[in-house]
């Protein structure tokens, strides 16, 4: 690669990292609206074999993600191996009711790479909003990762290079 396209390549993958790049619009990504109730809920999830999905509101703004573990403490509240709750008593639930304080905190369109790299750290999507707290789609742990390997594959390629030279 010469010299100059790798400078406009060091630019596109370098530090200053647009994020919308890896962004997975929410028009590509499952969600739940907080008034579902919980079988609606745990429904799409199974179906979509997720581990955890976005919650948002019906103007669109995002209010949490709930998880596998959200729904199974519902069904076993006392944390016990009792009976589980009836299937009447979950129906009046609605997933806000579920949805755990801090869990899944999304970004804004314009974190850094250095803030996203942290999120990505603890959570396996980090969900992505505007500056009016609007869901606008997530992240995946795994985009993050790629570009991290690729980066660090051409900035061993330009010191391989440069040492050529």
């Amino acid at each position: 690669m010469a010299r100059t396209e790798k400078s406009v390549q060091n630019q596109k993958w370098g530090d200053n990292v647009n994020i919308a790049y890896f962004l997975l619009p929410k028009y590509c990504v499952t969600y739940l609206y907080d008034d579902q109730s919980f079988r609606q809920g745990l429904e799409k999830m199974r179906y979509h074999g997720y581990t955890a999905i976005p919650v948002i509101n019906r103007q669109g703004q995002y209010v949490g993600t709930i998880s596998e573990g959200d729904f199974l403490w519902q069904l076993f509240p006392d944390g016990k191996h009792s009976c589980p709750k009836n299937q009447k008593d979950l129906e009046k639930r609605c997933i806000r009711d579920l949805l755990r304080e801090d869990h899944y905190p999304p970004v804004r369109i314009t974190v850094s790479m250095e803030e996203l790299v942290n999120s990505a750290m603890n959570q396996n999507f980090t969900p992505v909003v505007d500056d009016l707290g609007n869901f606008v789609g997530i992240i995946t742990r795994r985009d993050v990762i790629r570009h991290l390997a690729e980066n660090c594959e051409e900035k061993e390629s330009e010191a391989d290079y440069l040492k050529i030279v």
